[in-house]
């Protein structure tokens, strides 16, 4: 049958319990205990033994069985699968007040996919699988769609992804991943707030982007008559409200940012950022480790993990290594042995760096080589420290490397998942930096933006020093439950309106 005939056949169903005076789409049901709860408390409960305990479910019908006057149904609900024994004389003789023909309704009326309630006792059968043995039993909600097929499961990945309600239904080890995603991130701000870390909200909407290099989303409110943007990065309120007196500080939220979609790439994620007065970024090394090693141990109960068949051992401390040592132990490049800018294309050309004739500086030559011939080597946690300034404007110069800032990025099976500053608090040398980026916003870079002159105020108040940190909360997600793309970490990632041919980054 097509599904088109499938739904048609379900909604006379649907008519048929109308008419019988049942309701399909219930109000309510008194659930007293869960699948996974009864598996676990009657594990030892030894075949053909029942208890007398009365029991009170709920779940979708994931299969159907049916044997003249006996039918197996297997009951799938938020924590696991049982099975439901139903035997025609018992369902009779407890329903004959409500339905004489009780039995054959529940054959004739109920799909795989339905959701139902039942009531009954604990018994084993012969066989050795746990049941609930119904004595009655209520339809609380009539499904009109099929459920796929289940030798083959919902294997569409791009349906998988646009129908994330059907994959959670038929895959639990999706629901498992969102289980645990929350897990993570209450784990996380109980992590800060047990060490006085407070969130805050910061806008969404906001009259100009920054805190990162991106591409923003545009929008206009109709009342004030005025563009807007959703943000960036949560970073330049946050450091108001430490130029306020808020010593800790931390927001969890959504960020947008108008760019490409790939597997590591959504248009709208989650990011921590945390900001902490009278701390530098060897202290955010600190608290990085900490948030991560805590999360991971508390959720996974290890931090010995595998994403896609790497061994990762989370294990502190981690890693320190300077970008300039990392690019020379990869390349054989020296960029600190550069006098001028032609002598380091030459060499990086040498070294087969691509791409490299717009880089204007050395710094942005040494993060090219870095991303090109360092990033997806870094497979166990590594924090790079000693970034150019040229890339980093909201860091703080470093105390004793000219052309550094005191930044890191935390990099785990070969992709950024952390980045931190010793946050910039001299008003005049931040007013530089963003001029400077306003000019390349001017002269046509979509990702740089102009200048925020109320943070600016906001920083000739004084700003104490301050450590300033943020974390890729989906890629973390992604490396803790072992996602292959961002996609599988996200509920309801974007996707193409339409899709009229699977792409490579469709099947991603």
């Amino acid at each position: 049958m097509s599904e088109e005939d499938i739904r048609a056949t379900r909604l006379e169903k649907v008519e048929q319990l109308k008419q019988l005076g049942m309701n399909p789409y219930a109000y309510r049901w008194e659930i007293t205990h869960h699948a996974a709860e009864l598996q676990e408390k009657f594990a030892d409960l030894a075949s053909g033994e029942e208890v007398d305990l009365d029991v009170a479910i709920a779940g979708r019908i994931m299969a159907r069985r049916v044997f003249g006057k006996l039918a197996f149904f297997t009951l799938e609900d938020e924590t696991g699968t049982i099975q439901l024994y139903l035997d025609k004389k018992r369902i009779q003789e407890c329903m004959a007040d409500v339905d004489a023909d009780a039995f054959k309704h529940l054959d004739k009326l109920t799909d795989a996919g339905d959701i139902i309630g039942v009531k009954g006792t604990i018994k084993r059968t012969e066989k050795g699988e746990l049941s609930v043995y119904v004595k009655e039993y209520t339809i609380l909600t009539k499904s009109l769609l099929p459920l796929p097929d289940k030798w083959h499961g919902l294997t569409d990945v791009a349906k998988r992804y646009r129908q994330r309600y059907v994959d959670l239904i038929v895959n639990p080890e999706v629901r498992q991943t969102f289980r645990r995603r929350a897990q993570i991130t209450a784990g996380i701000r109980k992590y800060l707030v047990e060490r006085d870390f407070i969130e805050i909200e910061t806008p969404v909407l906001q009259s100009e982007a920054g805190g990162a290099d991106a591409r923003p989303f545009i929008t206009y409110h109709n009342t004030l008559e005025m563009q807007l943007y959703l943000r960036i990065a949560t970073e330049l309120h946050l450091k108001r409200l430490i130029v306020g007196g808020f010593e800790k500080v931390f927001e969890l939220g959504r960020v947008f940012r108008n760019e490409g979609i790939s597997t590591r790439h959504n248009p709208e994620f989650t990011t921590l950022e945390v900001y902490q007065a009278y701390v530098d970024y060897n202290d955010m090394m600190a608290l990085t480790e900490g948030i991560i090693t805590t999360v991971a141990q508390e959720v996974l109960g290890t931090l010995q993990i595998t994403y896609q068949e790497q061994a990762v051992d989370l294990t502190p401390p981690w890693r320190r290594v300077t970008m300039h040592e990392l690019v020379k132990e990869y390349t054989g490049l020296d960029f600190n042995s550069f006098s001028t800018l032609d002598e380091a294309k030459t060499a990086s050309k040498n070294a087969v760096v691509e791409g490299i004739e717009d880089c204007s500086s050395i710094g942005k030559l040494l993060n090219e080589a870095f991303e090109q011939k360092v990033e997806a080597n870094l497979i166990q946690p590594t924090f790079v420290i000693d970034y150019p300034v040229e890339i980093s404007p909201l860091a703080k110069p470093h105390r004793s490397k000219p052309g550094l800032v005191e930044r890191f990025e935390l990099f785990m099976v070969g992709r950024e998942t952390a980045n931190s500053f010793s946050e910039l608090t001299d008003p005049v040398e931040q007013r530089q930096r963003l001029e400077a980026q306003a000019a390349r916003k001017a002269a046509g870079d979509l990702e740089a933006h102009g200048v925020d002159e109320d943070f600016l105020t906001a920083l000739e108040y004084g700003m104490p020093p301050a450590g300033g940190l943020g974390i890729g909360i989906d890629r973390l997600i992604m490396l803790l439950t072992d996602c292959a793309s961002i996609r599988d970490a996200i509920a309801f990632p974007l996707l193409k309106k339409e899709l009229t041919q699977d792409t490579e980054e469709d099947k991603a």
